[in-house]
């Protein structure tokens, strides 16, 4: 089986990026309490499956451990050779990197929490967590359609049936999964049970975008933020928050402050202690929130996080 490993520039801690994801509504994380993460997603290629289990050596005192992964890819209900040296292999080691925010250097995000207490108790809080995202920015462009106006349990309900009925299952680590469906297996679809017409319209021009390349990450990340949000906001169903999620949380972009997310911005006032005037201005809050740079999405989910423990109910 091909594996991959990841040094981690900065503090990185496996254990905490599962205990994200087992609170993190979409994912319907529930798996065996062993310290391996097992996923299965599409490939960034929209064709192809990854199955992959993931694991941490024992980090101690140490807070960037070596990380490996073992992985499968699928096409067509084959396997696919992804030794090293090959493009699935490369392409493969890419996105689980990104999923867990290992491409990123993360040796400069302590010293945010050196001048800013809020940002330290958020780190000393979740030791070693940084962003853990979609599989892809198709799947979150997926998921803002079919979560708009509907419960977070009810999307993810139907998330979760798309994945079992429609998405190829994998074998990872002693358990099956079901992955989403590819852009070339959702397009097909005439109909999703729980969504309506225009939904599944819209979901079949997300699946176009994607194998047509506008959902392609590392070209999200490579032009300017405002550049990419606009192109986004082009595809049907995709506001301002959801193209802030699509290249947040689907490209992994470390460095976007997210304007149109609310639930943030009450986490900002109530942690910074704003008056009401600045906590209900973007602007102001984005001011504050140049002092997070490189790292404005990594404070922004440290936030999020951060709100979701203290409510009483709600996905992360």
């Amino acid at each position: 089986m091909p594996s991959a490993s990841f040094t981690p520039e900065g503090p990185f801690r496996l254990a905490s990026s599962i205990r994200f994801l087992e609170g993190f509504t979409p994912a319907s994380y529930e798996q065996v309490a062993d310290g391996v993460l097992r996923l299965a997603f599409p490939a960034d290629d929209g064709h192809s499956v990854i199955g992959c289990a993931i694991s941490q050596k024992e980090a101690g005192d140490t807070p960037s451990a070596a990380v490996s992964a073992r992985f499968t890819v699928h096409r067509g209900g084959r396997t696919v050779p992804a030794a090293a040296g090959t493009p699935a292999h490369a392409a493969a080691r890419s996105q689980i990197a990104r999923i867990l925010s290992l491409d990123v250097d993360g040796t400069g995000f302590p010293a945010l929490g050196e001048t800013d207490p809020v940002v330290a108790g958020l780190q000393a809080d979740h030791p070693g967590l940084r962003p853990v995202c979609f599989h892809s920015p198709y799947e979150a462009a997926v998921w803002a359609v079919i979560g708009n106006r509907l419960r977070m349990s009810q999307a993810a309900a139907v998330k979760a049936r798309l994945a079992r009925d429609h998405g190829q299952a994998v074998d990872v680590a002693g358990q099956r999964l079901h992955a989403f469906p590819t852009p070339e297996a959702l397009r097909r679809l005439d109909r999703v049970e729980g969504l309506t017409g225009t939904k599944v319209e819209r979901l079949h021009v997300i699946a176009e975008a994607a194998l047509d390349g506008r959902l392609d990450a590392a070209a999200l990340r490579a032009q300017p933020a405002e550049f990419a949000l606009t192109d986004l906001r082009e595809l049907p169903g995709i506001g301002p928050f959801s193209a802030e999620l699509v290249l947040i949380r689907g490209a992994g972009h470390p460095d976007v402050f997210p304007a149109a997310e609310p639930r943030i911005h009450r986490a900002m006032a109530a942690e910074y202690r704003l008056d009401a005037d600045t906590a209900a201005d973007p602007a102001r809050l984005a001011r504050i929130a140049d002092a997070w740079r490189p790292y404005r999405s990594w404070v922004g989910s440290l936030l999020r996080v951060r709100a979701h423990e203290r409510a009483t109910s709600g996905p992360v």
